[in-house]
């Protein structure tokens, strides 16, 4: 590695999987007795390059099956390359799928041992940390019986303790952090928090935008085995939305973001999975199958008036389920009237994954309108907000009611259509930002 200030450098990186249709087709080709390939080739990476500098944290993000952890197994040593280059200067400590290094059999002190010998420590050295892993993974008397018999949460306890007192040159996590309890998880970050101040090198995936957004300097981008792009968290957090809803139309270099689709391996990548989702099938014939959305909505109603269709776009007019903190959205509903109504009421709500229902309102209530509507319209109905809610998944609801004489009517109502993800690189207390100017001032 020429540049000493490289952590990690990766280069032309291919792993490729031979996926067979029947276990005897594997027997077949690996004895040589067809003369034609019995295997499909599948790549979970493709040419992929990648450099990581001491000091930096870096976050990687993508779909399930964008070939995350691969890269993670093969930066650590677990899986090998099929071709390319991977080079590490410095010791890792990794710490990727639930019970990887630990023996099962053997109890939490001896793993601690075991660990720490495998990444390269002498039994002096680990004596000497043993105290900080056991006050770190604070798990009691457990330390002491067999790993086997520990909850998920005190095993993943132990294990990041383990990975992050031992003083590795880069850490690498693949989302392991989303075990544990709140309390551990804000423990681990502000163990990060002091290796950034070390100037060690982090590697992480997480499905936590928020904590991509807050504690990583540069992200990188990946869908279907090819990088997409890297740069800033925010940038590429903005093209993973349009990845979610299958929209590749992203920003060019000049504007920040890569031009992810100049390449032809990775046009076509999009092209394919651009072709999985629309499948043919008319976006209002198939709600339910929108990222974000859903599958087991519960809705009832006359359905005089019936939604049928919803999504969310972002200050751009992006459709998208994940907004940052302080921008602008719109949650969208069209609404087929089939009869003659008086004044209907178009409504939507927020609430938590609690079910605490957090915010709302309705066209009564903002006043925007009270006409009569006749069977065979198509409305749609936009909301348009600035997100104040803090970092988190929320869930939305939509409603169509009235009011026929002194009667009350629920036309159609759907509760919990649709996951609202909010990335924030800065939290405050309760579920909303005041967005308070904050001074202090010296008055000695």
């Amino acid at each position: 590695m020429e540049n000493t200030q490289l952590a990690i450098h990766v280069e032309g990186l291919n792993k490729i999987y031979k996926l067979y249709n029947r276990n005897r087709d594997r027997l077949i080709e690996a004895l040589g007795l067809s003369r034609r390939p019995r295997s499909t080739q599948f790549y979970a990476l493709r040419d992929v390059n990648l450099d990581i500098y001491r000091g930096e944290t870096v976050g990687i993000i993508g779909t399930n099956g964008s070939g995350k952890s691969t890269i993670l197994k093969i930066i650590t040593g677990v899986l090998h390359e099929t071709s390319g280059t991977v080079e590490v200067n410095g010791r890792i400590s990794a710490l990727l799928e639930l019970g990887a290094g630990f023996n099962m059999e053997y109890n939490g002190i001896e793993n601690i041992y075991l660990n720490g010998t495998m990444i390269g420590f002498s039994e002096k050295e680990i004596d000497a940390k043993l105290q900080d892993i056991l006050d770190f993974a604070d798990i009691g008397d457990y330390v002491y019986q067999p790993v086997k018999t520990y909850s998920s949460g005190m095993f993943v306890r132990l294990a990041f303790a383990v990975a992050i007192n031992i003083d590795p040159e880069i850490l690498i996590v693949d989302e392991a952090l989303s075990v544990g309890d709140v309390f551990f998880q804000a423990k681990c970050y502000r163990k990060f928090e002091e290796f950034k101040k070390k100037g060690k090198t982090i590697l992480f995936v997480s499905h936590d935008l928020s904590a991509i957004s807050k504690y990583c300097d540069r992200a990188v981008l990946l869908n279907q085995g090819v990088k997409l792009g890297e740069g800033s968290p925010r940038d590429m957090i903005d093209a993973y939305k349009r990845v979610l809803v299958g929209q590749y139309e992203l920003p060019t270099a000049a504007e920040g973001v890569p031009d992810l689709t100049a390449d032809a391996e990775v046009r076509g990548a999009l092209e394919r999975r651009d072709r999985e989702q629309k499948g043919g099938a008319e976006r209002e014939e198939a709600v339910s199958e929108q990222a974000g959305v859903n599958p087991e909505i519960l809705e009832y109603g006359t359905k005089q008036a019936e939604i049928v269709e919803y999504f969310i776009t972002d200050s751009r007019g992006v459709r998208t389920t994940a907004v940052l903190k302080g921008d602008v959205f719109t949650m969208h509903m069209r609404v087929r009237i089939h009869e003659d109504l008086p004044a209907p009421i178009f409504a939507l709500s927020i609430k938590n994954i609690k079910g605490v229902e957090l915010t709302g309102t309705n066209t009564m209530f903002e006043k925007t309108f009270l006409d009569s509507v006749s069977a065979g319209q198509v409305k749609e109905i936009t909301f348009t907000q600035r997100v104040l809610l803090q970092g988190g998944d929320y869930l939305i609801s939509l409603g169509v009611t009235g009011y026929e004489k002194d009667d009350f009517v629920v036309y159609h109502r759907l509760y919990d259509v649709m996951d609202l993800t909010v990335v924030s690189d800065k939290d405050t207390v309760g579920y909303f930002d005041m967005e308070s100017e904050v001074k202090v001032t010296d008055l000695t």
